[in-house]
C-alpha cells in the first residue's frame, strides 16, 4: 500500500532526538531557542516563537488581541475546523466567506464581510498555495475608519489584525519572499503530516508594525504559553535565577527540545532536499493530469506566488460528490492511499448547529465535492508516483466510464 503522507524519519533525525534526550533538556531549552532563531532568519522576520501546535499558537494571538464575545473574525469556509474553532474558544463569531477556484479566500467577498465588529482577518493557505495577502492587508488597513476597538491592543493597531493561517505553506513565497513578512502575524504548523515536522508543533512569525515591539511581543507570548510565568526552564537554569513571577493566568503550550530537535534537522535540509523533491512529485502529477480534460489540476505557482507543494489537490472535473467518493474507494482497492482536503466547515455538525449552511458557500462545496488529494512526501519514488497516476485514471474510468 502506498501511504498518503508519512513523515521523513531517518537516522539523522533519530540521532538528534537521542542527543536531546542525553542532554537532559527534554522541555523548552537551547534547541527550541535555536530553532526559533533559525525560523526567524528563514522567514525574514524579527522574531518567531515555537509552540506546541498551530492551534494553540494562533489562539494565543486572538486572546492577546483581546478578541471575545461580540467580535467577528473572518475566515474562508474552506479550511480545517481548527481555523474557526479557536475563534469559538474565545467566544467570538466566525464569519465565513466563500473561496476562489484555487481554494483561497475570495477577496471580493472578504471586502463585503468586513464590519466595525471585524477584529481579525484570517486568510488560509490551502494545499500550500498562499492566499492574496496584499489584498487582505489592504482591506484591513482600509477598514481602520470604521474599526471599533474593544481592547488596548486593538486600539494600538487601529484596524483588524491580519493573522495568516499558513499551516500548509511553510516555505512558500509571494513575490520571491518567503512567507512570514506579508501578514501582521503568520501561524505555521509542524504537525506530523506537514512538509516540515516536529511531530507536533507550530510557530508564530511576528511582524507587527510600529509602534509594536516584536521582541517584547515574543517575550509576552512566551509568558502566555507558560501559565503566565515570566521565566521558562532555560532562563531559570541560570545561576541564581530561580525566582519567577506569574503575571497573569496563562496557558500551557510551549514547544519542547525533543520536538525542536526534529525541526532543526528538517529546517536545515528543507530548501535543499524537501522542497525540491515535493516540487518534482507535484510536477510529475501535473504532467499527467493538467492537460487531461477529465481533471482540474491545482495551482502550484503563478506570476506572484509559489506554493510549498504540501498537497496535490486534484479535482475530477465532472464528478459528483458520490462519484468522487466511489473513485476514492476504487483507488484504495488499487493499494493507493488518498485523502480529501477538506470538508468545508459549514458541512460539519458543530457549525451546522450554529446556523451555517453550505448552500451559502457554493464554490467551497463545488471544489470539495470533486477533490482528491494525492500522496506527496519525500520518500515517494517516481515509480510510486506513476502507480498513483495509473490508479487514479483507472478508477475514474471504472466509476465514470470515461
Amino acid at each position: 500500500m502506498i501511504p498518503f503522507s508519512p513523515p521523513r524519519i531517518d537516522e539523522r533525525t533519530i540521532a538528534e532526538v537521542t542527543a536531546a534526550l542525553r542532554s537532559g533538556w527534554i522541555t523548552t531549552g537551547p534547541r527550541t531557542k535555536e530553532f526559533e532563531r533559525r525560523l526567524a532568519d528563514y522567514c525574514g522576520v524579527p522574531n518567531v516563537i515555537a509552540l506546541n501546535s498551530w492551534t494553540n499558537a494562533c489562539e494565543l494571538v486572538l486572546r492577546w488581541f483581546g478578541i471575545g464575545p461580540g467580535d467577528e473574525v473572518i475566515v474562508p469556509a474552506y479550511t480545517y475546523c481548527a481555523t474557526a474553532n479557536i475563534i469559538v474558544h474565545c467566544g467570538a463569531t466566525p464569519v465565513m466567506v466563500d473561496v476562489l477556484d484555487d481554494f483561497t479566500i475570495d477577496p471580493a467577498l472578504l471586502a463585503k464581510a468586513i464590519t466595525p465588529r471585524t477584529k481579525c482577518i484570517m486568510p488560509v493557505d490551502i494545499g500550500g498555495l498562499p492566499a492574496d495577502m496584499s489584498m487582505c492587508m489592504r482591506l484591513a488597513k482600509e477598514a481602520s475608519g470604521r474599526f471599533e476597538a474593544r481592547s488596548p491592543m486593538q486600539g494600538k493597531l487601529g484596524r483588524p489584525l491580519v493573522l495568516s493561517d499558513a499551516a500548509h505553506s511553510f516555505g512558500a513565497s509571494i513575490g520571491g519572499k518567503k512567507l512570514g513578512t506579508q501578514a501582521d502575524i503568520t501561524g505555521f504548523s509542524f504537525h506530523a503530516v506537514k512538509n516540515l515536522t516536529t511531530a507536533e508543533g507550530g510557530a508564530l512569525a511576528l511582524n507587527m508594525p510600529s509602534p509594536f515591539d516584536n521582541a517584547a511581543l515574543y517575550k509576552h507570548f512566551n509568558t502566555m504559553s507558560l501559565h503566565g510565568q515570566n521565566k521558562d526552564a532555560l532562563a531559570k537554569s541560570q545561576a541564581g535565577a530561580w525566582r519567577y513571577d506569574v503575571e497573569f493566568a496563562g496557558w500551557k503550550c510551549n514547544m519542547t527540545d525533543l520536538h525542536a530537535a526534529i525541526g532543526l534537522v528538517e529546517l536545515e535540509r528543507y530548501d535543499a532536499e524537501t522542497m525540491p523533491r515535493r516540487k518534482a512529485i507535484c510536477d510529475r502529477y501535473h504532467a499527467a493530469f493538467a492537460n487531461d480534460a477529465r481533471f482540474i489540476a491545482p495551482v502550484l505557482r503563478d506570476s506572484s506566488r509559489e506554493g510549498s507543494y504540501h498537497l496535490y489537490m486534484l479535482r475530477v472535473a465532472i464528478a459528483t460528490e458520490a462519484q468522487r467518493d466511489a473513485i476514492i474507494t476504487a483507488i484504495t482497492t488499487r493499494e493507493v492511499s488518498v485523502n480529501v482536503h477538506f470538508i468545508p466547515m459549514p458541512m460539519l455538525t458543530v457549525y451546522k448547529n450554529m446556523g451555517y449552511r453550505i448552500e451559502d458557500y457554493p464554490n467551497a462545496y463545488k471544489q470539495y465535492s470533486r477533490e482528491i488529494s494525492l500522496p506527496v512526501y519525500y520518500d515517494l519514488t517516481d515509480a510510486q508516483v506513476d502507480t498513483v497516476i495509473t490508479a487514479v485514471k483507472d478508477s475514474v474510468l471504472e466509476v465514470m466510464g470515461v
